[in-house]
């Protein structure tokens, strides 16, 4: 059997409402190379009847792979492994994609034999209900359009929207493939590809439609809190731009600051001096530590960690320290 372009990987259990729309949106491609592997972690609602119903319409495409309630991490690995193109695409049974969607990443990945993930911009959806904070995230995400904006904002939040990615396949499993961890899968895998080289990339279109819900696994999930994504953070930063060193300068004396110097401290780094602009604080101690106005800053200070997630400061910050010779990813790292 000759083997597809593109294999749409897509984990679900108990999808009913919103499968038909997920499936409907993938037969609907304009690119037309493709197989659905299709992996059911046990659902008990009507989405087997659903995939079933697909597989019997679409019998050349459609490939279901059902298994017990083992979780996300189980399924994905599972129809990793199944999926018989270099290439895959992720899915999942709640969100809907643009019809020209793997037409536009398989083309790219065609043209760009470096890139290792390719994702596209991406629109939450329904809008009425969409808090301030989803719209900041959905911008935010899709401003970072070259591997080099990705990986600099690596450690802000996750870069990419994981069923909106296509990637190569060997790339995934020569990383390890999903990890279970105290963390997201997603987020973790990004953080490996990058400490291995992979490069990354985003198309800027919009071809990937998100769906908001409160019951949405990144809302409701122990490994998607800040207090995981925090401690995922830390693993790596300890394992790149913290390694070997047990010092760190953390801008930003509020609470979140705060929060990243206990998670620091469990693993021996400690916080030796505060950056903070509030007059109140400058001059005082806090667990130890001065805290410092930013004009007592100095490139030769050691690694510095910025914990400011006030909208906006990120750029000003950068803006801050390019003037006074700070560089971005050798003297500071944006964490939130």
């Amino acid at each position: 059997m000759t083997s597809p372009a593109v294999s749409l990987l897509l984990a679900v259990r108990n999808e009913e409402r919103f499968l038909p729309a997920a499936l409907a949106s993938i037969f609907r491609q304009s690119f037309t190379d493709w197989e659905l592997v299709a992996v059911d972690d046990g659902s008990t609602d009507g989405t087997p009847a659903i995939l079933a119903q697909a597989g019997q319409h679409f019998p050349d495409k459609v490939r279901i792979i059902r298994q017990p309630a083992k979780g996300l991490v189980e399924a994905l690995n599972l129809g990793l492994e199944r999926c018989r193109a270099p290439l895959v695409a992720r899915m999942d049974g709640d969100d809907v994609c643009h019809p020209h969607r793997l037409f536009a990443q398989h083309a790219y990945m065609q043209h760009h034999p470096e890139v290792a993930v390719v994702s596209c911009q991406i629109r939450h959806f329904p809008r009425p209900q969409l808090s301030e904070g989803m719209k900041t995230y959905e911008a935010w995400q899709n401003s970072l359009l070259t591997h080099d904006d990705i990986q600099r904002d690596r450690y802000v939040e996750s870069p990419l929207t994981h069923p909106s990615v296509m990637y190569r396949r060997q790339a995934v499993l020569a990383a390890g493939g999903y990890r279970e961890l105290p963390w997201a899968e997603d987020y973790d895998l990004w953080l490996r590809l990058i400490r291995a080289g992979a490069r990354f990339a985003r198309l800027p279109r919009t071809l990937f439609y998100w769906r908001d819900r409160p019951d949405r696994l990144t809302r409701t999930a122990a490994n998607c809190t800040l207090t995981a994504m925090r401690d995922c953070k830390i693993h790596y930063l300890c394992h790149d731009y913290l390694k070997d060193h047990g010092e760190v300068t953390l801008c930003g004396a509020g609470l979140e600051g705060k929060a990243w110097r206990r998670a620091l401290l469990r693993q021996g780094i400690h916080v030796v001096r505060w950056v903070d602009i509030d007059p109140r604080k400058v001059g005082q101690t806090i667990h130890g530590a001065p805290v410092i106005a930013p004009t007592e800053l100095r490139p030769d200070q050691g690694k510095m960690l910025i914990t400011v997630g006030v909208a906006g400061a990120r750029q000003q910050i950068r803006q801050w320290a390019a003037r006074n010779g700070l560089k971005d990813q050798y003297d500071f790292v944006c964490v939130t």
